[in-house]
């Protein structure tokens, strides 16, 4: 039988093979067809979002939950998605192994694993093993799925850069296909990220107004993405309508 996803995971990795693309992060099935309808070409999870709809907060929702919110994001468009899989759900290489495995299952055509372990960055050499591991696990399932080295110093607070640069470089050679240091947002580092593991692709969240994919493509960034941005505004623009109804029983107009 075909695999329905082979095409996908295939159109995926041909986005990063030049220019900048933007790569949205729906968290449902309705969210992710309108970014459809509006033209995109991937979309990435949002491990925000979907908490969010969940009742939770970032970092609360289970390995079994984030694995049914990929298979409802999977099913619910037929464009790429990108798995935001925070650390594979798993303490142990062996753990992540065994829910990479699981993630690219579900559909997905990309998949990041990042080096934050809930309380504070793992070591080099472990975060290290455990990029290698999610490698192992994707080249044992035959499919194309690209792996994304993820390093959340910038977003924790820790902004260094030769120390992100390190782990980035690290995660370059321990199998990852493209890389990713979430909060950066100085157009000088944003470029020496770029530089430090060139040939492979950068992903930056972008953060705040002042950034764009134009911008960013111009200093050689492949993929632009919004983490929790989009979730973060219907939530916003929900309370704002829920708050009128709450104090003055009435709704805003109807767009």
């Amino acid at each position: 039988m075909p695999n329905p996803f082979a095409a996908r995971r295939a159109a995926f990795r041909a986005l990063h093979a030049e220019g900048c693309f933007a790569l949205p992060n729906p968290w449902d099935a309705g969210s992710a067809k309108r970014l459809a309808k509006l033209g995109f070409k991937a979309l990435a999870s949002t491990s925000a979002g979907a908490a969010w709809a969940l009742g939770k907060d970032d970092g609360q929702i289970t390995r079994d939950e984030a694995i049914a919110h990929l298979r409802m994001l999977c099913a619910g468009t037929d464009l790429p998605v990108n798995a935001d899989f925070e650390d594979g759900f798993a303490e142990t290489p062996e753990g992540v192994v065994e829910n990479v495995a699981l993630a690219v299952e579900a559909g997905v055509a990309g998949l990041s694993i990042e080096d934050w372990s809930g309380q504070a960055l793992y070591d080099l050499p472990v975060a290290v093993e455990r990029l290698r591991a999610a490698r192992a696990a994707i080249d044992a399932t035959g499919q194309d799925v690209l792996l994304i080295g993820r390093t959340e110093g910038y977003l924790r607070g820790m902004k260094d850069l030769a120390p992100t640069l390190e782990r980035l470089r690290a995660y370059a050679a321990a199998g990852a296909d493209c890389l990713y240091a979430p909060g950066v947002s100085d157009p000088d580092e944003i470029e020496a990220i770029v530089q430090a593991v060139a040939p492979k692709p950068v992903n930056v969240l972008l953060w705040g107004p002042e950034m764009s994919v134009e911008t960013l493509g111009a200093l050689g960034v492949r993929r632009v993405s919004t983490g929790g941005a989009l979730a973060a505004a219907a939530w916003a623009g929900f309370d704002a309508a829920a708050r009128r109804l709450a104090e003055e029983g009435r709704l805003m107009p109807r767009a």
